[in-house]
């Protein structure tokens, strides 16, 4: 709950500021809970940074998280969630995460001999063989999968599996297309699991979710706040993360200007949306607004704008106010940041 030195409702707020809905939260973990229940779903911390809607979850029953930095590691550790996490990332930052191998229990992405010996002299305890299975970003390839599996083990690590991300995949609109794509993704990637061994298989996100019937587990974590992007698919989950903004300048001319901006928002997957009218353009403090009724807008005035990619936007802000109604019901600090 918020202490009784901070903000008690929305208009209270500082702004720029990031506000989540906690109905429409809820909302957004009870349709992935129904489909990927429990160890199904291993949450990526990556989208929300917040160890405390990662205890949420736990709570929840998913109690193995995927991170994306070494810093995301060390904050779920620290806050007592290290049952079981996956780097699901290549990093050379190791030793860091290997001092932590009495307290928690973790296991690192490898896709080529360096990041294995990183592993390996880390003091790293177990691995997954990370296999690229069309996204050209990380990952070996498929018929490599099963030496550098037996190069790891003769580095005395082990090996759980394999994990492949189809996030190449994540967009496609038919949701038809988009299932078969996956699961040619899968093949490649089940191929590399017979040669790997273990009994994990790890991939997927909040695009493909349900249509990823082939790994073990599901690496999703934007489910949960959602953004504009994602909004467009055929996903049961609605945006319930916003920034809350201030009205600082109206025109003559026609457009309104609000305090929220590039360093505020992730603009990587375009603009953000208002559901009052259009966005013009962002700049670096302010965000320019065509709004559907000019006259019923003032200097002072506040007003919501949705993200278009929940992830950046996140790692902008330093604590997220959880509302309902109006009122503020927490603040989660943004733990997770930075590297």
């Amino acid at each position: 709950m918020p202490t009784p030195s901070e903000p008690t409702r929305v208009s209270d707020l500082q702004t720029p500021a990031l506000i989540v809905d906690r109905p429409g939260l809820d909302a957004n973990l009870r349709a992935m809970d129904a489909v990927l229940p429990g160890t199904k779903l291993r949450p990526h911390v990556k989208a929300f940074k917040s160890t405390a809607l990662a205890a949420r979850l736990a709570a929840d029953g998913h109690t193995g998280f995927c991170a994306a930095t070494p810093k995301e590691v060390e904050g779920l550790v620290s806050a007592g969630l290290g049952e079981d996490i996956l780097l699901a990332n290549e990093s050379l930052d190791i030793a860091r995460l290997g001092a932590l191998r009495d307290s928690a229990n973790i296991t690192v992405a490898v896709d080529s001999e360096a990041t294995i010996d990183a592993a390996a002299l880390g003091n790293i305890e177990s691995v997954l063989i990370d296999v690229e299975v069309g996204l050209p970003r990380c990952g070996c390839d498929v018929a490599d999968a099963g030496r550098l599996a037996d190069l790891a083990r003769s580095r005395g690590l082990i090996v759980r599996g394999v994990m492949g991300y189809e996030g190449h995949l994540m967009m496609v609109d038919d949701r038809r297309e988009r299932t078969e794509r996956v699961e040619q993704a899968m093949a490649d990637l089940l191929m590399a699991a017979e040669a790997v061994g273990g009994d994990v298989v790890s991939g997927g996100g909040t695009g493909t979710f349900d249509t990823n019937t082939w790994c073990t587990e599901i690496q999703a974590g934007s489910y949960t706040l959602m953004d504009t992007h994602y909004d467009g698919l055929d996903l049961p989950f609605a945006p319930t993360c916003f920034i809350q903004a201030t009205v600082i300048s109206v025109s003559a001319k026609g457009w309104v200007v609000i305090d929220a901006g590039l360093k505020s928002l992730g603009m990587d997957h375009g603009d953000p949306s208002w559901g009052h009218g259009d966005v013009f353009f962002c700049s670096d403090e302010h965000t320019t607004l065509v709004p559907t009724d000019e006259s019923t807008w003032s200097v002072g005035d506040t007003t919501t704008i949705t993200p278009a990619h929940i992830d950046p936007t996140v790692a902008k802000h330093e604590a997220m106010w959880v509302v309902e109604n109006g009122k503020i019901v927490d603040r989660w600090d943004i733990d997770l940041r930075h590297w």
